[in-house]
């Protein structure tokens, strides 16, 4: 099963409207709420972009919160994150869910990146949130970065970040790294399906390529930590069946 159950109020898909606080709170308190009850060890993280809604999940048992937005949307979410005293998923978004998939050219990024370097420059927003975090008290061993796929990224951009998961993870400073991609539109796009639960088989493919890490020109280490996935039995016994063939004498 799932190392940790991920509860979410509010649509990040794109072109969602935001969700109001009090309406989000309402979705997301009672599940964990009830999940904790009826399970006192299963990790639960809290997928908000509000700082409200942050504490109020961990008050009610959550162990972690996952920020889309990596501590953007709110000003008060990081040094919330901090006094909580939990881990924190920082992922890379520009924009919003509504603007987000206006914002995927990279070529004239802040820093001088050209197209093809979209790598470099996920790796470098991601490294700044992170000290910004650790800035505001979210020390780096609580520190889990995403590179947000789907969340203004083109079909070509998801697809380089998954190719360039080592080189992601290294220029990150090896810091832990959680890839979402799952059933996510870029998979529909490439193997032409519409509906996204008949994307599991793409899933899986799309986490596999991002274990691997080249670093040593051979593939002997895991460039991802962490996935966030639908069909955790398919994509859990695909990385299985990856690891003994990666491992076989």
């Amino acid at each position: 099963g799932a190392d940790v159950v991920d509860v979410g109020g509010e649509s990040t898909r794109p072109g969602a409207e935001e969700t109001g606080i009090p309406l989000e709170l309402g979705r997301v308190v009672p599940v964990i709420e009830r999940i904790r009850r009826e399970d006192s060890e299963v990790a639960i993280s809290v997928d908000t972009r509000h700082s409200e809604v942050a504490r109020a999940a961990v008050e009610a048992g959550a162990d972690m919160v996952n920020d889309v937005s990596g501590g953007t949307h709110d000003p008060d979410m990081l040094p919330t994150v901090a006094r909580l005293g939990v881990p924190m998923v920082i992922m890379h978004m520009r924009g919003n869910p509504k603007t987000m998939q206006s914002l995927t050219n990279y070529e004239n990024d802040d820093d001088g990146a050209g197209g093809g370097v979209l790598v470099e420059a996920v790796a470098r927003e991601l490294v700044r949130r992170s000290a910004a975090a650790e800035a505001a008290g979210v020390p780096r061993w609580l520190q889990v970065v995403d590179p947000g796929i789907g969340f203004a990224k083109d079909v070509d951009g998801n697809l380089a970040l998954l190719n360039g998961a080592d080189a992601l993870r290294r220029r990150c400073g090896d810091l832990p790294i959680l890839f979402g991609p799952s059933r996510k539109g870029f998979i529909g796009k490439v193997a032409g399906e519409a509906d996204p639960e008949e994307r599991d088989w793409g899933t899986a493919a799309a986490c596999l390529a991002c274990l691997r890490d080249d670093r040593n020109g051979r593939d002997d280490g895991e460039a991802c930590t962490m996935f966030r996935v639908h069909n955790v039995k398919a994509v859990k016994q695909a990385v299985l069946v990856y690891e003994a063939i990666r491992n076989a004498k």
